[in-house]
């Protein structure tokens, strides 16, 4: 996907008006500036960041539209992806969490700057944050599909809609959670790899255990 067919992208499948055209530009301002300081993507996606991490963190909405109204939880957000991205395109309210205090003072940044008053950040570790019962949890390269599971399940319930890309790894990953974890499962193919997959679940929970959280 080039960089024109990604921005064609997000207008066929959104209703992207000029502010909100304006606050993704302004974001990917800032992350390119900000990579000065601090290594917050692959130096080689820079040319292809609107395909590479815009439209990558943009599709997990489509995914997630049949999602109940409530918190969108982003595990390990690091530069926002998705975070700040799903905070851009929709209204629903945005919580990201992550560890590293540069991180922490960038996504904050961004957001006041943006003027993204439902997105707001957890500095700590995801095991750390409050329960909660989020409708939707995103993770991009954060952990490892059981590790996941473990550190976040506190922060959903049986409703709660995990999409979480996993690359090239996907169906592997998937089959090396299945002993430990139950639930409802599929895979869903990336639009901008053709090689790489989003594990979409729901249900989530110990394998042995009847029920979640209602």
């Amino acid at each position: 996907m080039t960089e024109d067919e990604a921005r064609a992208w997000l207008t066929a499948h959104f209703d992207v008006p000029r502010e909100t055209w304006d606050r993704l530009a302004r974001y990917v301002a800032i992350l390119l500036s900000a990579m000065d300081e601090q290594n917050l993507i692959a130096e080689s996606t820079r040319p292809h960041v609107w395909a590479r991490h815009i439209v990558d963190s943009a599709q997990l909405l489509l995914l997630a539209r049949d999602a109940g109204k409530g918190e969108w939880v982003d595990l390990g957000s690091g530069a926002g992806l998705p975070g700040i991205v799903v905070a851009c395109l929709s209204d629903r309210p945005v919580l990201m969490i992550e560890t590293r205090r540069k991180r922490i003072d960038f996504l904050n940044d961004v957001a006041a700057q943006l003027g993204l008053s439902h997105a707001r950040v957890f500095g700590g570790r995801v095991e750390s944050a409050a329960p909660m019962r989020a409708a939707v949890i995103s993770a991009r390269a954060y952990a490892p599909l059981p590790k996941l599971f473990a550190s976040a399940l506190h922060l959903s319930d049986k409703n709660s809609l995990w999409v979480l890309p996993k690359g090239r790894n996907a169906q592997n990953e998937l089959e090396t959670a299945r002993p430990a974890w139950q639930g409802m499962f599929h895979v869903e193919p990336s639009v901008t790899d053709a090689e790489s997959a989003i594990i979409v679940a729901q249900a989530v929970m110990p394998a042995g255990k009847k029920k979640g959280r209602s």
